[in-house]
């Protein structure tokens, strides 16, 4: 009976010890108990965007002060997703290094969930909702000890993190001012009603990539349907261009199954490189488009602006709030930066036989004002007599106005008899481009008039259709004096001044409508003042 009355002494002072351990911090904040949130929240400074040093903890407004939180900027909440390892993954200090060069006043607060993220993957999802009421109360807190304002905070969740921050804003006392999903976590989330995950009721506006929904809807790595105002699907989001399968095989075929893990995160992880492009290249921001399918996008139907049919990728995004979720498409790069230049490309052939040709591969090159692209790829499922194709082509590089292109058709890469006797080939007298992001229509005549495109032959040349009336203004090849001093180089060609209101833009195009060369830069002689040099700017025939 004794030894029953001294254990609960002992249980009673042991109850008295941990109410005095968490009391502080219920204590702190009038009472309210914090005790039982798991989760911590890492103030990361610019100095050290890879370690926990210093954390903000709910109840302890000393916590606050401690770790120098800037009440008059905004705060991003970075939420990381599942792991298997337990630890941060690197894309983590990426992130806070890049939200720091683009807001140096802001504060960047990581949450710190890896307890509960690296358990068996079903159970991680459900922790979700309890990582995510965790974030809330801290931000209710903070907005009512300290009257922070919830317009300035940004939460930004990857893959199981992105439902960690719905469930968050769908829980906060006043909405936040904006939650980025990066390629929400689809399994277990793809058919759950919209308190279990991401919604566009979370925020006052949701962003989202979608960068790896390959798979059945349901069992994708990431969400497929759109869960945000804007849904940005990078790529048609189902693949990211550098990461290939065959060579993530490979290393596996080396490494084990202990890299298996690489394979997944490549185009999964890649929604956070694209935002962290976004806060890196200001000046350049990636542009999506509007479009009810990613086949229609790839036929490049959708490269319009008009009634915010297109929006920057990324941190830049225009903050548009429709009724209804808007899915949108582009194309980047394999690697930062991922900005491309997309253009929607119409062709119509034309010929006295009908004739009809399948999965026919082309090459098309474009020559611009700054740069050129050439051989880009693009293979045409049927091409037909008297019809029209279109279809979507990108460039690497900002090429300037369009002045010049080539059409190739290659030939196909097995033996066909029917090839061997005789040449397929049709008409195209003129091609229509627009460019997406300039939102500039352009229309290129055959050089000859009519250019007769034939399999396996040499390419057919094109140029901008008014640019032709050069030939009339009294300007023509003897017009062309070919520079023989060799002051100026290999490939120097003058024109005489007396070719009169000649921009430089016509000049080159005068001299590749002549001479078949690719496009040359223009700019007065200092020993000839009577003479235009046109100068080659690079490549040619």
């Amino acid at each position: 009976m004794e030894s029953k009355a001294l254990l609960l002494v002992a249980l009673g002072l042991w109850l008295q010890s941990l109410t005095a351990f968490y009391g502080g911090v219920a204590a702190a904040d009038g009472g309210r108990d914090f005790s039982d949130i798991e989760s911590k929240f890492a103030l990361r400074t610019p100095e050290d965007t890879a370690e926990d040093t210093c954390h903000l903890i709910p109840g302890v407004t000393e916590s606050v002060s401690n770790c120098h939180f800037n009440h008059s900027s905004k705060t991003f909440v970075v939420i990381h997703g599942w792991t298997v390892t337990g630890m941060y993954e690197s894309w983590v200090p990426k992130l806070v290094a890049a939200l720091y060069k683009r807001e140096p006043d802001s504060n960047v607060i990581v949450v710190d969930w890896l307890y509960r993220a690296q358990q068996h993957y079903p159970v991680s999802a459900g922790y979700t909702k309890l990582v995510g009421k965790d974030v809330a109360r801290f931000i209710n807190w903070m907005e009512e000890e300290f009257n922070y304002p919830l317009d300035n905070v940004h939460l930004l969740g990857y893959s199981l993190g992105a439902h960690a921050a719905g469930v968050a804003g769908s829980l906060t006392n006043k909405k936040v001012n904006r939650i980025t999903g990066l390629d929400p976590a689809g399994p277990n989330f793809e058919y759950a009603e919209a308190p279990s995950r991401l919604s566009p009721d979370d925020a006052d506006f949701v962003d989202v990539l979608h960068t790896f929904t390959r798979g059945s809807p349901g069992r994708s790595i990431g969400i497929q349907k759109p869960v945000g105002h804007v849904d940005i699907y990078p790529n048609g989001g189902t693949f990211q261009p550098g990461c290939n399968i065959g060579e993530a095989i490979r290393v596996i075929a080396e490494r084990g199954l202990g890299d298996v893990d690489q394979l997944v995160k490549c185009s999964h992880e890649r929604s956070i490189h694209l935002f962290i492009d976004s806060l890196l290249n200001e000046e350049n921001p990636s542009k999506a488009y509007r479009c009810n399918s990613k086949e229609a996008f790839e036929k490049g139907l959708c490269l319009s602006c008009r009634k915010n049919r297109c929006n920057n990728m990324g941190y830049e995004i225009n903050k548009v709030r429709a009724k209804r979720s808007s899915k949108m498409y582009l194309k980047t790069r394999s690697q930062m930066p991922y900005k491309v230049f997309h253009y929607q490309v119409k062709i119509h052939f034309s010929g006295a036989d009908n004739d009809k040709q399948l999965n026919q591969a082309f090459e098309i090159s474009l020559y611009g004002t700054v740069a050129e692209s050439e051989n880009i790829p693009f293979t045409l499922p049927e091409v037909s007599t008297n019809k029209t194709y279109s279809f979507l082509i990108y460039t690497e590089v900002d090429i300037g106005e369009l002045l010049m292109m080539k059409l190739k058709w290659n030939s196909d890469s097995y033996f066909s008899w029917s090839d061997w006797w005789s040449t397929p080939g049709f008409i195209v007298e003129k091609i229509r481009v627009k460019a997406g992001e300039t939102q500039k229509k352009v229309l290129f005549c055959a050089r000859e008039k009519v250019s007769r495109l034939q399999k396996g032959k040499d390419a057919a040349v094109f140029v901008k259709c008014h640019d032709k009336s050069l030939k009339k203004s009294g300007c023509n090849r003897d017009d062309l004096v070919e520079d023989t001093t060799g002051e100026c180089g290999t490939g120097m060609v003058a024109v005489r001044r007396g070719c009169p209101k000649l921009t430089a833009l016509q000049m080159r195009l005068l001299c590749d409508a002549c001479l078949h060369i690719s496009p040359w830069d223009a700019f007065v002689l200092p020993d000839k003042p009577q003479h235009m040099l046109l100068a080659k700017s690079g490549g040619g025939d």
